[in-house]
């Protein structure tokens, strides 16, 4: 397992640079400035100046805590453009309530029909298996644990290993890959301070909604078994370990029961609502991925929220169900957006144009997607058509200097990387809808010495020489 640090608010996508000046003309230092900057907003994520957008943003702070069972929250919470400042365990968005995200990677796929009330995850020290409170869960050093006899290796390298305390029911089946299961589970750290608890926490093996330790553990359980897992932070967060609660390097002991074994979901029998609201989890745990620069399982997280947020639906054809289902086609945007990004991270340039494209047959005014697209056209030195992308772009957002730096670029391509031509920047209050004129490349007046002045130097010198001449002869 690799190390974790920041956690999300919600999307992280790569765009246009956030400043306004109306006259600009870079030189190379500012285009390259600019180049660094977008490179470090791919990750920062600043927002576009020009009109707003409905997409989240991925917050350049931590916010990756643990939620409560009775009632404290410390979890990661995801911020909607509809009420940014909200506090409560709910995001409204669009007149949907979405549930927060518990931990990093705790996903709660409830039944809608559940009282929202209901609270999900408590940082107390109230156990939640107070009948098993023995020594090895209270105080025992997990050096100790770690070399201990009575214990059984789950992975060849004794960096994970179990302690079976009850088997309820012994012949009931093994949780096997892509099965979704439930477990009630809480997790300390050596000095026993509890990090994780919850009453029903729900997600899929293999999917990445939890950590390597969990996913691993509850393959060798069976369904009523409670147990007891030591983990190595190779299994659990590593280098990074999770801010504010988790240090880096900490192993981790969870005491936990395999409540219910079930098949994954299929998204199709699933309600608009419920699919929003896992694809929407699931793009949550792409971008802490991405802010773990973790970019390979980033991108995979993203893939899958797609495979979630589809438009295929059986639920009818009424007009509020039509309402949902471009509630849904928001958020796909948003999933290939910040897909877009990763893809361009992993340097999978093709995939990224591939995926800008997608994003502009859902949403064509979409000026993140115009701008990657026409960046990657023209680094493919499809000049023509990185032209018009970039053309369309900078209609939508004319004060944005990034647009105005890599047409700048293009111009330069166009004409073989020579200085007699340049991209002049125009005040957005010039940029119609005709915008030709300002894409036209002028051209500099030719250095050299002038003809003339080489006329008039050869003049005098003759004049001189003829002169000379005369009054040597005079002499």
């Amino acid at each position: 397992m690799q190390r974790v640090s920041i956690a999300l608010c919600s999307e992280m996508e790569t765009e246009p640079c956030c400043e306004e000046n109306p006259a600009v003309k870079p030189n190379e230092s500012e285009v390259r400035e600019a180049i660094s900057e977008l490179a470090e907003r791919d990750s920062r994520n600043e927002r576009p100046c020009g009109p707003a957008e409905e997409d989240e943003e991925l917050c350049g702070k931590n916010l990756a805590k643990t939620e409560s069972c009775a009632g404290e929250s410390k979890g990661t919470g995801t911020k909607t453009p509809c009420d940014p400042e909200q506090k409560s365990g709910e995001t409204e968005c669009k007149g949907r309530k979405l549930k927060k995200t518990n931990s990093w990677k705790m996903v709660r796929f409830q039944d809608p029909s559940e009282d929202d009330d209901v609270l999900e995850r408590d940082s107390s020290a109230k156990s939640l298996f107070p009948e098993y409170a023995m020594e090895e869960w209270t105080s025992t050093t997990f050096e100790e644990l770690f070399m201990a006899e009575d214990w059984k290796d789950i992975t060849d390298d004794r960096l994970l290993r179990k302690k079976l305390l009850e088997s309820r029911t012994p012949q009931a089946p093994h949780p096997t890959w892509g099965q979704e299961v439930s477990v009630k589970m809480q997790c300390v750290l050596e000095d026993r301070t509890v990090v994780e608890k919850d009453c029903n926490l729900v997600f899929v093996i293999g999917d990445g909604d939890v950590n390597q330790a969990l996913e691993e553990c509850v393959m060798s359980m069976q369904q009523g078994d409670i147990t007891l897992l030591l983990a190595d932070s190779q299994y659990a967060y590593g280098l990074l370990g999770r801010e504010p609660d988790i240090p880096a390097w900490a192993p981790l002991l969870y005491q936990l029961q395999l409540l219910d074994i079930r098949a994954k979901p299929d998204p199709l029998t699933l309600s608009i609502a419920d699919r929003i609201r896992i694809g929407n989890q699931k793009r949550e745990r792409g971008n802490f991925h991405f802010q773990r620069e973790e970019y390979g399982m980033a991108a995979r997280a993203y893939c899958m929220a797609l495979d979630m947020l589809t438009t295929r639906s059986r639920d009818g054809n009424d007009s509020g169900i039509q309402a949902e289902e471009e509630e849904v086609s928001d958020y796909r945007v948003k999933c290939l957006n910040n897909l877009a990004t990763a893809q361009l991270k992993l340097e999978q340039f093709d995939e990224a144009l591939h995926t800008s494209r997608d994003v502009l047959t859902l949403e064509p005014n979409n000026v993140k997607a115009l701008f990657r697209a026409g960046k990657l056209l023209s680094d493919k030195g499809e000049y023509k058509e990185a032209m018009e992308v970039l053309k369309s772009a900078l209609k939508l957002e004319p004060a944005t200097k990034a647009i105005h730096v890599e047409l700048s670029k293009l111009v330069k391509r166009q004409s073989g990387g020579k200085d007699t031509q340049e991209w002049n920047a125009k005040p957005a209050e010039v940029l119609g809808d005709d915008i030709a004129p300002f894409v036209i490349p002028s051209k500099k007046k030719p250095s050299g010495i002038s003809w003339k002045f080489i006329l008039g130097a050869l003049v005098v010198a003759l004049g001189s020489l003829v002169t000379s001449v005369i009054l040597t002869a005079r002499n």
